[in-house]
């Protein structure tokens, strides 16, 4: 993943979940979404319903059999990486069944891995392997299981990982945040921490970033309220998210890089300071040379 200096933006990740209906130019108009909020990357997931629930669970459940129709199809990675690139915006995938990771190898910029499979070794050493830059979510998770996944990602060779604190809530209570968790798992993992937001609260994720540091931000996204999962209360559009990334990226950029100077705005204004032998306005050269102003 690509990161900037420290006092940076975070980086903005647009979770596209299963609110794509397997169409495939909605799908790329979910991309086109995300980079016109100023997101930097997009991310999809692939998964096989029959790989993700055991089957005494299918047999039983409607439901869970229905998830099928909510199922990325293979074909649709390379246009949607195509449309990535065009857009200059990170294409990511969440693999949830072990073949899935060489699946996406070509088109992943990065990978992630959701909180509920965190406990899937096999698939965080596959991930890890790669090479590539991986992303976990921490949901549900306590710090001991967190600690562990952190240590095998990194005995596996992985050099590029963010952790993302999260609530696996649908939505999360803005109470139950608990953003301070940010910076214990920074401390306990030496790793980056971001934030997984299911709060869809801007003070929240406002919140997560000033106060606590994130480094990444992950958001669950919609295009017109129309998407699969929108109606669980999760899922941010557009105009809604975007001034909340231009808002966090206009206050970091207030920030600053730390000394005390002269800024180019103000420069003009350094003559007509006061004079510090009698002190009146502007500096003497600036008089001597003055010929009068309308």
């Amino acid at each position: 993943m690509r990161r900037g200096p420290s006092f940076s933006a975070p980086i903005f990740i647009a979770e596209a979940s299963s609110n794509h209906g397997r169409d495939l130019g909605r799908a790329l108009d979910f991309v086109d979404a995300a980079a016109q909020a100023g997101c930097d990357a997009v991310k999809f997931q692939l998964f096989k319903i029959d790989r993700m629930f055991a089957p005494e669970i299918l047999a039983r459940s409607a439901k869970h059999r229905a998830r099928r129709a909510w199922e990325l199809p293979r074909e649709h990675l390379a246009p949607l990486a195509e449309r990535c690139l065009a857009r200059r915006i990170q294409f990511s995938c969440t693999p949830f069944y072990l073949e899935a990771v060489e699946e996406l190898r070509p088109f992943v910029a990065f990978y992630k891995i959701a909180s509920y499979e965190l406990l899937v070794d096999d698939l965080l050493r596959a991930c890890a392997r790669t090479g590539k830059p991986i992303v976990l979510s921490t949901g549900m998770a306590t710090m001991d299981e967190i600690v562990r996944a952190a240590s095998i990602l990194r005995d596996a060779g992985a050099s590029d990982v963010t952790l993302l604190h999260c609530v696996s809530a649908y939505p999360t209570p803005a109470a139950e945040a608990n953003l301070a968790a940010i910076a214990a798992i920074r401390e306990a993992t030496g790793y980056p921490v971001g934030w997984s937001d299911h709060t869809r609260r801007p003070a929240v994720i406002e919140r997560a970033v000033h106060r606590w540091g994130a480094r990444a931000v992950e958001f669950h996204l919609d295009l017109d309220g129309e998407g699969a999962e929108y109606a669980a209360g999760h899922c941010w559009l557009p105009d809604e998210i975007a001034p909340v990334i231009a808002r966090i990226r206009e206050s970091l950029a207030a920030d600053g890089e730390g000394f005390k100077g002269p800024q180019p705005s103000e420069l003009s204004d350094r003559d007509w300071r006061a004079d510090p032998r009698d002190g009146m306005r502007p500096l003497r050269h600036i008089r001597a040379a003055f010929e009068g102003a309308a």
